[in-house]
Protein backbone atom coordinates (compact mmCIF):
# COMPACT_ATOMS: atom_id res chain seq x y z
CA UNK A 1 0.00 0.00 0.00
CA UNK A 2 1.35 3.42 -0.93
CA UNK A 3 2.03 5.85 1.89
CA UNK A 4 -0.19 8.54 0.33
CA UNK A 5 -3.17 6.17 0.41
CA UNK A 6 -2.85 5.41 4.13
CA UNK A 7 -5.23 7.35 6.40
CA UNK A 8 -3.70 9.95 8.67
CA UNK A 9 -4.93 10.63 12.16
CA UNK A 10 -5.51 14.04 13.64
CA UNK A 11 -2.68 13.32 16.09
CA UNK A 12 -0.27 12.78 13.18
CA UNK A 13 -1.33 16.10 11.64
CA UNK A 14 -0.81 17.91 14.96
CA UNK A 15 2.66 16.34 15.23
CA UNK A 16 3.40 17.53 11.67
CA UNK A 17 2.21 21.05 12.53
CA UNK A 18 4.43 21.20 15.62
CA UNK A 19 7.45 19.96 13.67
CA UNK A 20 6.63 21.98 10.52
CA UNK A 21 6.82 18.79 8.45
CA UNK A 22 5.85 20.67 5.29
CA UNK A 23 5.75 24.37 4.40
CA UNK A 24 1.97 24.24 4.87
CA UNK A 25 2.34 22.83 8.38
CA UNK A 26 5.02 25.39 9.17
CA UNK A 27 2.88 28.28 7.99
CA UNK A 28 -0.01 27.23 10.23
CA UNK A 29 2.34 26.72 13.19
CA UNK A 30 3.82 30.19 12.69
CA UNK A 31 0.39 31.81 12.42
CA UNK A 32 -0.85 30.13 15.60
CA UNK A 33 2.35 31.07 17.46
CA UNK A 34 2.13 34.71 16.33
CA UNK A 35 -1.52 34.96 17.36
CA UNK A 36 -0.75 33.34 20.72
CA UNK A 37 2.14 35.71 21.43
CA UNK A 38 0.15 38.77 20.35
CA UNK A 39 -2.74 37.68 22.56
CA UNK A 40 -0.48 37.36 25.60
CA UNK A 41 0.84 40.88 24.97
CA UNK A 42 -2.71 42.26 24.53
CA UNK A 43 -3.79 40.44 27.72
CA UNK A 44 -0.96 41.97 29.77
CA UNK A 45 -1.47 45.50 28.40
CA UNK A 46 -5.26 45.21 28.75
CA UNK A 47 -4.90 44.01 32.33
CA UNK A 48 -2.72 46.95 33.30
CA UNK A 49 -4.97 49.48 31.56
CA UNK A 50 -8.21 48.10 33.02
CA UNK A 51 -6.67 48.06 36.49
CA UNK A 52 -5.45 51.65 36.10
CA UNK A 53 -8.83 52.88 34.86
CA UNK A 54 -11.15 50.85 37.08
CA UNK A 55 -9.67 50.08 40.47
CA UNK A 56 -10.73 53.45 41.99
CA UNK A 57 -14.06 53.78 40.15
CA UNK A 58 -17.23 53.76 42.27
CA UNK A 59 -19.30 50.55 42.10
CA UNK A 60 -16.65 48.69 40.10
CA UNK A 61 -16.08 44.98 40.56
CA UNK A 62 -12.55 45.29 39.14
CA UNK A 63 -10.65 46.43 42.21
CA UNK A 64 -7.53 44.23 42.20
CA UNK A 65 -4.95 43.22 39.64
CA UNK A 66 -6.30 39.66 39.90
CA UNK A 67 -9.79 40.89 38.99
CA UNK A 68 -8.26 42.70 36.02
CA UNK A 69 -6.40 39.61 34.79
CA UNK A 70 -9.55 37.51 35.11
CA UNK A 71 -11.83 40.03 33.43
CA UNK A 72 -9.48 40.80 30.52
CA UNK A 73 -8.70 37.13 29.92
CA UNK A 74 -12.38 36.19 29.80
CA UNK A 75 -13.06 39.06 27.39
CA UNK A 76 -10.28 37.82 25.10
CA UNK A 77 -11.68 34.30 25.24
CA UNK A 78 -15.04 35.81 24.20
CA UNK A 79 -16.76 34.06 27.10
CA UNK A 80 -17.19 37.16 29.27
CA UNK A 81 -17.63 36.84 33.03
CA UNK A 82 -19.96 37.70 35.88
CA UNK A 83 -17.89 40.80 36.62
CA UNK A 84 -19.63 43.96 35.46
CA UNK A 85 -18.24 45.80 32.48
CA UNK A 86 -16.04 48.83 33.14
CA UNK A 87 -17.59 52.06 34.40
CA UNK A 88 -14.92 54.52 33.24
CA UNK A 89 -14.61 55.87 29.71
CA UNK A 90 -11.05 54.56 29.44
CA UNK A 91 -12.14 51.13 30.64
CA UNK A 92 -14.95 51.02 28.11
CA UNK A 93 -12.60 51.95 25.28
CA UNK A 94 -10.25 49.13 26.35
CA UNK A 95 -13.27 46.79 26.48
CA UNK A 96 -14.28 47.62 22.91
CA UNK A 97 -10.69 47.10 21.74
CA UNK A 98 -10.51 43.71 23.50
CA UNK A 99 -13.77 42.59 21.91
CA UNK A 100 -12.62 43.67 18.44
CA UNK A 101 -9.30 41.92 18.97
CA UNK A 102 -11.01 38.70 20.12
CA UNK A 103 -13.33 38.66 17.10
CA UNK A 104 -10.38 39.31 14.80
CA UNK A 105 -8.41 36.43 16.34
CA UNK A 106 -11.30 33.99 15.98
CA UNK A 107 -11.85 34.89 12.32
CA UNK A 108 -8.12 34.83 11.58
CA UNK A 109 -7.77 31.39 13.13
CA UNK A 110 -10.79 30.11 11.21
CA UNK A 111 -9.32 31.43 7.97
CA UNK A 112 -5.90 29.98 8.76
CA UNK A 113 -7.36 26.54 9.43
CA UNK A 114 -9.46 26.74 6.27
CA UNK A 115 -6.40 27.68 4.20
CA UNK A 116 -4.43 24.88 5.85
CA UNK A 117 -7.03 22.22 5.04
CA UNK A 118 -7.37 23.50 1.48
CA UNK A 119 -3.62 23.41 0.88
CA UNK A 120 -3.24 19.98 2.54
CA UNK A 121 -5.96 18.55 0.27
CA UNK A 122 -4.09 19.92 -2.76
CA UNK A 123 -0.86 18.36 -1.48
CA UNK A 124 -2.55 15.00 -0.92
CA UNK A 125 -4.06 15.01 -4.41
CA UNK A 126 -0.63 15.75 -5.86
CA UNK A 127 0.91 12.90 -3.81
CA UNK A 128 -1.71 10.44 -5.08
CA UNK A 129 -0.75 11.18 -8.67
CA UNK A 130 2.96 10.62 -8.07
CA UNK A 131 4.24 7.12 -8.70
CA UNK A 132 5.37 5.24 -5.62
CA UNK A 133 9.10 4.65 -5.24
CA UNK A 134 10.14 1.87 -7.64
CA UNK A 135 7.07 2.33 -9.89
CA UNK A 136 7.21 3.93 -13.33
Amino acid sequence: MRLAAMPRTALQEIKDILSAATPTHGLLRNRIAAIGLATIVVDVIGTVLIYMFEHHAKSTEISTLGDSVFWVSTQLLTVSSQIQNPFTTGGRIVDVFLELYAITVVTTLAGSWGAFFHQRSKERRAQMHQPAPGER
